[in-house]
Formats: structure tokens, sequence, C-alpha cells
């Protein structure tokens, strides 16, 4: 796999990372503030979402 195409899939894995820990914080807690910060640790949270409930 060439650099370029790794950088590709990575910056498209981080992105759908912080999109998806958001979705999931504002439906459950229904809060933009708690969606953003969320949305910072991206796989982290959503990873500890899975792991919590």
């Amino acid at each position: 796999m060439s650099e370029k195409k790794h950088a590709e899939t990575v910056k498209a894995g981080i992105t759908f990372g912080s999109a998806l820990a958001m979705v999931i914080s504002y439906t459950t807690w229904h809060s933009v503030f708690w969606a953003i910060i969320h949305g910072l640790m991206s796989w982290a949270y959503v990873i500890y979402f899975i792991l919590r409930y």
C-alpha cells in the first residue's frame, strides 16, 4: 500500500470515528457540548461506549 493511500485510509477512519462518537453521544446525552467533546475523543469514546453499555 502506498503511503498516500495509507494516509487517506487513516484520515477516513479518524473522520468516521469522530462522526460516530458525536452521533452516539448526542443520541445518549442530548447535548451538543458533550457531542463535540466526545467527537474530539473519537474512537476512544466509541470503544468506551461499546464496553460500558
